[in-house]
């Protein structure tokens, strides 16, 4: 395979592609950056002097003066206090100031882009280019299995309260929860990012390990999390990032095992990705299951760990007899659990 990166004739033209690309790229990051930081900051002003208007409505009330400083101080409190600015606030991180923080820098490297920089950067290149171009068709069923329980929800009712792992059902012995919950989401910001993680790691991880561990290790985490989220955690949660997470930890764990089989540089952003959830964690602790991101994380390392031997060898690895029986039954279990979380939702 030979990338256009590679061909020193197109190194001219390549980088005055990339010149035009990194500067209309960081435009348009820097946009959405002021657009999302309007709406935050809009949405915290409103925020504040609701909290005004209540502090005061109530200190009426009660037959009591309170200053504009004290109730500056108690609105300020509140606003920060805050869940939906938490989420407002996430949201803003996530798709405004990430993204241009990823566009200036990738402005910023544009110098680097000369022939050696280039030469550097090949084996990544290379190597996304190629698993762009393999098939999962495993990654894509379960896409679509996701995305049949996320239509289900919209149906009338309250889906989370029908199949979402609801701490108090759960432990009462309702243990399907901890099956079905995975395929519901909270919103569709939440589904939109799922399953973005879900197209990109699924892949990987089919392509390297084959379809069944793809299956068995997205079973075992999800598990492994919701319990998690079940011991530490007293609200309701849904989603599929218990899995996810577990993927990118297998992967980590994995290709480190198997280092021929990627890039160091494409080891590094699995890694990445792993601070970065962790930070975005930190910031929206409040409706963020990290319970389940760390159990699923914890339990697709060990999988890794316990399953793959370390190989220098270049060829990826044959999925055996019982690999493949082991990943129908557990294709099957996931099946029945989003047939049950739609029957559950209909009902609702």
């Amino acid at each position: 395979m030979c990338l256009p990166e590679e061909v020193i004739g197109l190194h001219e033209a390549m980088a005055v592609a990339r010149e035009r690309w990194t500067r209309d790229d960081l435009a348009a990051a820097g946009g959405r950056l002021r657009w999302f930081g309007i709406l935050l900051a809009g949405f915290a002003v409103h925020a504040f002097y609701t909290a005004m208007d209540q502090i005061t409505k109530a200190a009426a009330h009660a037959g009591q003066v309170v200053e504009w400083r004290q109730r500056a101080s108690l609105a300020t409190r509140a606003v920060l206090g805050s869940t939906t600015l938490g989420l407002a606030l996430l949201l803003f991180v996530m798709f405004g100031f990430i993204p241009w923080y990823q566009a200036r820098k990738r402005r910023a490297e544009l110098g680097t882009w000369n022939v050696t920089g280039t030469a550097e950067r090949v084996p990544a290149l290379r190597f996304e280019t190629w698993l762009e171009l393999q098939s999962a068709p495993t990654t894509k069923f379960l896409l679509a299995l996701m995305s049949l329980v996320f239509v289900a929800q919209w149906l009338p009712g309250d889906s989370v309260a029908a199949a979402g792992l609801v701490k108090h059902d759960y432990l009462q012995g309702e243990w399907w929860r901890l099956f079905t919950a995975p395929f519901l989401h909270g919103n569709i910001v939440h589904f939109l990012m799922n399953m973005a993680a879900l197209a990109y790691l699924g892949k990987r991880l089919e392509v390297f390990a084959r379809w069944p561990h793809l299956v068995l290790v997205f079973l075992f985490a999800a598990t492994v999390g919701g319990e998690a989220s079940a011991t530490y955690l007293s609200a309701t949660s849904v989603g599929a990032s218990g899995g996810l997470m577990g993927w990118l930890g297998f992967l980590i764990v994995f290709e480190t095992l198997h280092g021929k089989l990627a890039p160091r540089s494409a080891r590094r952003r699995l890694m990445a990705g792993v601070l970065l959830t962790a930070f975005i964690g930190l910031l929206g602790y409040r409706f963020i299951d990290n319970a389940a991101h760390l159990g699923g994380l914890l339990a697709g390392m060990t999988y890794a760990a316990i399953v793959f031997p370390k190989s220098a060898s270049f060829r990826r690895p044959d999925s055996t007899l019982t690999d493949r029986l082991a990943g129908t039954l557990a294709l099957g279990a996931l099946v029945a659990a989003a047939g049950y979380a739609i029957w559950r939702i209909a009902g609702a």
